[in-house]
């Protein structure tokens, strides 16, 4: 038998282990996130929530995705002939990159945007220098981190994000019950130590690790600890110059990836167009209704993001790949797009009836007498449009070459820079309402053209992967139904008394079972993939 013919088989039972563990363990860590939002918004204003979520964390973030989401891309695409030595000497090129980004972002964080009072928000200073620090820190980890994915090492990414994040939440919760008037520097020392705590996660696993006989077994490419520190190569380049330029290309890309994913930010920091306040609203309402999207979507469009790189080979066409590979790959695609499409309508249909509740839950009727329910009643429209683009994206990213990636990058000029005027106009004429508006409009577009190069990617193949956005005329009527229901009774129910608002819940629950069971029934295929690749794995780490 030969040995490559196990080879999509193995990444897919690997791709999907990764997800499974990733999602069941971030669910813990979004819910106690969550938790700790709930419980901080009792205590600080919102105005330090909105600095701290929008200003701070955008800092934090800019500085990490534009250090290292490139060499992220690239190496994650190494195949097994390639010389780690010359990956892990690229991979900490992250670290000097992070802190001139660092010094440059902080300064701008500091002189050209509003600095928020004093009197009212004290220690931002600190707040900038903290958060441009932890993300420094956290970049020390991204070797170590790149390797473990590409190694498929399932279960130390989430492990890592669940200790710190608990160590993180632990911190605040005792600073802001003890100190609340510390105000920034609590969240700030919570932020260092997040990342400390990653990093020396990652650190003690592969002291451990490297060079043990478990390493042995899964044919882990280092055999010493010095193998994880750059180095001089004697009699070969440095680094890898093919993976070099494809680094750059993505890099160049990545500016754009940042400004769309995080446009709304920018338009909030740099344009003032909602006060601190407004903005401390938005971001609870935005961490509300993404809260499925990164503690679900985001793993399955990492781990099969991998998945895709190691089955299919990049810019080459379908009809000189094995024809193995590329049913797998078109296999998984068409359910991972059904996945999420159903995940995202479900969100959508009773998200709308069922907003305001669970505001008034989270964070009383400072969210849910305003216009926190209609903002998210939008997000989660967006949150379906998010969810099918981020595994159409996934697959583009992973079967384009290099010259498709360049010319990707000059529509994404064009679209970064429709965005932002959108999200300026937008939000100018429906407040924050606009940003998701705007947003919407965005994910149609990326998704649009992720549609159509599928489609061509398989023009001249049997398999047909779109299909996977097609649902049965039994399951739309009861989405529908659910949706008729579900709003009815919001409208008549949700605001007469305890007993009424428990015969509301009943009702969307009695609606959800009822989606759940046509589903079941009308699509067998579907369901059997969910059940042998996410509900049956093994505990052992592929």
């Amino acid at each position: 038998m030969d040995p490559a013919a196990g080879r999509p088989r193995e990444a897919l039972r690997a791709a999907a282990a990764l997800t499974s563990w990733s999602a069941g363990l971030q669910v813990v860590i979004r819910l106690l996130t969550f938790l700790l939002n709930a419980f901080t918004l009792r205590y600080v204003s919102k105005e330090t929530i909105g600095v701290v979520n929008v200003r701070l964390t955008l800092l934090y973030s800019t500085i990490l995705f534009l250090s290292r989401e490139a060499f992220r891309k690239a190496c994650l695409n190494v195949g097994a002939e390639q010389k780690w030595a010359q990956v892990v000497n690229l991979l900490w090129l992250t670290v000097p990159l992070g802190v001139l980004w660092a010094l440059l972002l902080c300064w701008i964080w500091l002189q050209l945007v509003t600095i928020p009072d004093p009197a009212l928000i004290p220690h931002y200073e600190v707040g900038v220098v903290a958060f441009g620090l932890s993300a420094i820190v956290e970049l020390l980890s991204e070797p170590l981190w790149v390797l473990a994915q590409a190694h498929m090492l399932v279960r130390l990414k989430v492990i890592a994000e669940s200790i710190a994040m608990v160590a993180k939440c632990v911190l605040t919760v005792l600073c802001v019950t003890i100190a609340p008037h510390w105000g920034l520097c609590i969240f700030s020392l919570a932020q260092l130590l997040y990342s400390s705590c990653l990093l020396a996660c990652y650190v003690l696993y592969f002291v451990k690790f490297v060079g043990s006989q478990e390493a042995q077994r899964k044919s882990f490419p280092l055999s010493t600890l010095g193998d994880l520190m750059p180095k001089f190569l004697c009699h070969q380049h440095v680094i890898n110059p093919r993976l070099a330029i494809l680094t750059w290309t993505f890099y160049k890309q990545s500016f754009l990836k940042q400004v769309l994913t995080e446009g709304e930010r920018y338009v909030m920091t740099f344009l003032n167009v909602l006060n601190f306040g407004d903005q401390g609203v938005y971001d609870i309402v935005n961490n509300l209704g993404s809260l499925v999207a990164r503690f679900l979507f985001l793993p399955i469009e990492e781990s099969f993001y991998v998945f895709f790189v190691k089955v299919l080979e990049r810019g080459k066409d379908i009809g000189h790949q094995k024809q193995e590979d590329v049913s797998v790959a078109a296999t998984v695609l068409e359910m991972l797009v059904k996945l999420v499409l159903l995940i995202g309508l479900t969100i959508a249909v009773f998200g709308y009836s069922y907003s305001q509740l669970a505001l008034d839950i989270y964070g009383g009727s400072m969210l849910s007498s305003g216009s926190g329910p209609i903002l998210l009643r939008c997000y989660c429209v967006y949150v379906l449009l998010l969810a099918v683009n981020g595994v159409t994206e996934c697959f583009t990213f992973a079967a384009m070459s290099k010259e498709e990636v360049d010319r990707y990058n000059l529509m994404m000029i064009a679209l970064s820079l429709a965005f932002l005027g959108l999200s300026y106009y937008l939000t100018w004429w429906q407040g924050a309402v606009g940003f998701i508006l705007a947003n919407c409009l965005n994910m149609g577009f990326r998704i649009a053209h992720s549609l159509q190069y599928i489609s061509h990617y398989f023009k001249h193949s049997e398999n047909r992967p779109l299909v996977g956005l097609q649902l049965p005329r039994p399951l739309l009527l009861a989405y529908l139904g659910s949706a008729i229901v579900t709003a009815f009774s919001q409208a008549s129910l949700s605001q007469q008394g305890l007993m009424a608002l428990s015969v509301h819940v009943l009702l969307g629950a009695v609606c959800l079972i009822i989606v759940l069971i046509t589903i079941f029934f009308t699509e067998p295929k579907f369901v059997w993939f969910v059940r042998t690749q996410f509900l049956s794995q093994d505990k052992k780490e592929t």
